[in-house]
């Protein structure tokens, strides 16, 4: 069984934290994925820094362009997770745009993702359309489950497709913006979460874009299967470093 399925099938209230490799620093990377198992994480998503981040704020746009400055590639990435898995045991997913996965080679992408031991991916600007008709057999060959994104504009038929055809979880962004933390949910928001529980689908649900603290976690938790937190946590770890990751997920889950 896949590390994703795994860990929806033996926890409740998931916590998942996107980082981006290669930052603050290049080879911090190993390092922030120890360090988020040990602080009681269930997913890490490992951003893979690009130059055209469309769907991402200010906040992990700037953390990308660090990184690229850093000499963050493909190449490093794939090289620094060589032994991740005599390291850690926790479900990993990268996050990373279409071009550069097209420029690596997408059977060669797949192919050292599963040779390090990756779990899934999300590619924020692959349609679920296009990977079901071009990309999912070699996904499939690999053992890599592909997460789809809904949004509040997202329509119930799309969203049924998307449940047909995933193997992993479905990121519900919570709307319709760039990534970016906020400190509480809108009216409207928790509207579309509760429309989105009462669809019944299949595929377990993580919500994403705006938790940052211990309510808007929590607001989470009460409409999907857990969280997924980004920019509050790079904005955390740009300010205290990687030294007291253990701090921002206690506050978290407190």
């Amino acid at each position: 069984m896949n590390r994703i399925n795994k860990v929806f099938k033996d926890k409740k209230e998931i916590l998942s934290i996107y980082f981006t490799a290669g930052f603050p620093e290049l080879n911090d990377t190993v390092n922030v994925i120890e360090s988020l198992e040990k602080s009681g994480v269930d997913i890490v998503e490992i951003g893979l820094p690009y130059s055209d981040p469309l769907a991402d704020g200010p906040t992990i746009q700037e953390s990308s362009t660090i990184a690229l400055k850093n000499g963050m590639t493909t190449k490093n990435l794939f090289k620094q997770l060589k032994n991740i898995r005599s390291k850690t045991n926790i479900p990993l997913v990268i996050m990373g745009y279409l071009n550069p996965i097209i420029q690596y080679g997408i059977e060669s992408f797949c192919k050292d993702c599963q040779s390090v031991g990756i779990d899934g991916l999300i590619i924020p600007d692959l349609p679920a359309d296009i990977y079901h008709a071009k990309y999912k057999e070699v996904f499939y060959k690999y053992r890599l489950l592909n997460m789809f994104l809904i949004t509040p504009q997202t329509s119930d038929k799309r969203i049924r497709f998307i449940d047909k055809i995933s193997t992993g979880f479905i990121y519900m962004v919570s709307s319709f913006s760039i990534t970016g933390a906020v400190k509480s949910f809108q009216a409207d928001q928790k509207k579309y979460f509760r429309r989105i529980n009462n669809m019944n689908l299949k595929s377990p649900l993580l919500i994403g874009f705006g938790i940052s603290n211990k309510n808007t976690y929590k607001d989470a938790i009460n409409f999907s299967n857990g969280a997924i937190i980004g920019s509050a946590f790079i904005n955390f770890i740009d300010k205290e470093g990687i030294g007291k990751i253990d701090r921002f997920i206690k506050k978290i889950r407190a």
